[in-house]
Order: C-alpha cells, then structure tokens, then sequence
C-alpha cells in the first residue's frame, strides 16, 4: 500500500500544478460534480482513465461538495492479458473497481462498415445502463484537453463541421443520466510524464480490430486521429499556443460571421432576413 500513497501522492506534489490543479479547474469551471452526485468512473484501463480514477478518489476522500464514485471497467472482450493488466493496476493503485462483461467486440466483429463508430456507441450505451443499475446518475470518461482539440480540427478537416468533445452532455437515452469529463483541462503531455513518473505501464488500444479503421483513434500509424496529432506537432513547433487558440475559438464563436449555424434541428442562414437587419457589414461608413 506504500507504493499507491507514493503514486497518489505524485499526483498533488510533482503534478499538483499540471495534472491536480487542472483537474479541478475543468470541475469547477463547468461545475461537473454536484452535492448528492453518484459517479461512474468509467476505467479503460489506458492512462487516462486510470489517472481519472485516481484524481476522483482523492477528491471523494478531501472535496467539500459530498458525491459517491463507483469505479466500472466494462470488459468489451479483451484477451487475457489485457484483462489481468487492469486488474493488476487497479490493485497496484487501490481502485475499487467493479467490472462487468459484455460481448462488443464479438458483435461488431460481424459488422463491414463503420465498425469503430459503432463499438463506441454501444460501449457508451452499456455503460449508461449498467451506472443507471447502480443508481448513478452521472458517467465520467477520461477524455483530456488533447481530445478536444483534435476532436475540433478532425470535424472540420474530415467532418465539414464546427465541433467540439462538451465538458458534460445529458444523454438523450437514459433520463436523468449525464456524461462528464473531468480531465478536461488536463494535457496530455503531462499524463504521459506521471505515468512515466511512477514507471507506471497501462493497456495501449485493446481493440482487435482498429488496425483496418482509418477514422478511429487506434494508437498507431493510418489513423485520422494520428493525423491530427502530427499536424498539431508540427504547428506547435512555431506556434506553441496553438492549443489554446484552437480551444478559444470555440469559447469565442460570433454567430455574426457564420453563412449558417444550427441548434438541435432549427437551422439559420445569414441571408434570413439580411436586407432587414443590416448584421453582416464590414464596419465601414463610407457616407
């Protein structure tokens, strides 16, 4: 148990400014966690999520706002090492995990197009079902700042569209039921470094099928995540907030300058009503 407080512990001391500060700022800023609040931690069993686990454990043990955690691994069908190397971290880091099986992998091995799309929706499917059986009423992913920024450059480079990965959403299936991202704020660059910290070794992709998926995030070459990335690097190389305009521009939309925007299903041109409102102007007064 020394080694998990020295773990824990790294996590306020070498990284309270990059990794624990963060980690509260994205919960506060987006007031992600409420008094009452029963939290699916959602454990993968890659880095980020294991870091996730870590920081909400600490923050149910310390916080002033009371909330209850249930940590849940969903087993999608991993092989057996990968399988016994989550149990084996959870135990190394005193997580109290509860895991639960279903055959995902199985299923979309049967499916020809999209496959990747389609095991991420019925991975967040069962896990809204099985926390909504637990009497949460919350999950928490370990989606990072990373995610997001490539999540808005992937929609508009492969997507048409201007996007981001939201702090929290409701879900449209399960009433009552909210998604969160408390490693919102949190880069990657800096999960990597305590990982490497602690000489700690986490699952890669346990996926079996992502090395023929051109549009998921499988963790090596082909991958349009892996674009994004590498485009990313090289932009930082001269431009090292690069990150952070990205992620402002989306804090700063003016609806002013768009040709078009919606919300749910109401969709606005600029021409509606453009020789009325006299809105799209170049600021010039030329009388």
């Amino acid at each position: 148990m020394e080694v998990t407080n020295e773990i824990e512990q790294s996590i306020v001391t070498e990284f309270r400014r990059t990794v624990w500060e963060r980690f509260l700022k994205g919960i506060r800023e987006y007031d992600l966690i409420n008094e009452g609040d029963r939290i699916a931690v959602c454990i993968s069993g890659g880095k980020d999520s294991m870091l996730m686990a870590m920081c909400m454990k600490r923050l149910q043990r310390y916080s002033k706002v009371p909330f209850e955690a249930v940590f849940l691994v969903m087993d999608p069908g991993y092989n057996e090492i990968n399988r016994q190397k989550i149990e084996e971290n959870a135990s190394l880091l005193d997580i109290p995990i509860r895991v639960f099986e279903t055959s995902i992998f199985d299923a979309v091995a049967k499916v020809d197009q999209h496959p990747c799309y389609l095991c991420a929706r019925m991975r967040r499917g069962h896990l809204y079902k099985t926390a909504k059986e637990l009497g949460c009423n919350k999950i928490a992913l370990g989606h990072h700042f990373d995610d997001v920024i490539e999540t808005i450059v992937m929609g508009m480079l492969y997507g048409s569209q201007l996007q981001t990965m939201m702090p929290k959403l409701h879900s449209e299936h399960y009433e009552g039921m909210q998604l969160i991202r408390p490693m919102y704020m949190v880069r990657e660059g800096d999960i990597i470094r305590w990982k490497q910290h602690n000489d700690l070794q986490f699952i890669q992709c346990a996926c079996r099928f992502t090395e023929n998926c051109t549009m998921c995030d499988n963790g090596g070459g082909g991958s349009k995540r892996q674009e994004v990335k590498a485009l990313l690097k090289q932009l930082r190389s001269t431009d090292p907030m690069i990150d952070m305009n990205i992620f402002r521009s989306v804090e700063n939309v003016n609806l002013q300058t768009l040709i078009s925007y919606h919300r749910g299903e109401e969709y606005h041109h600029f021409l509606d009503g453009y020789d009325d409102s006299g809105e799209a102007s170049d600021g010039q007064d030329i009388s």
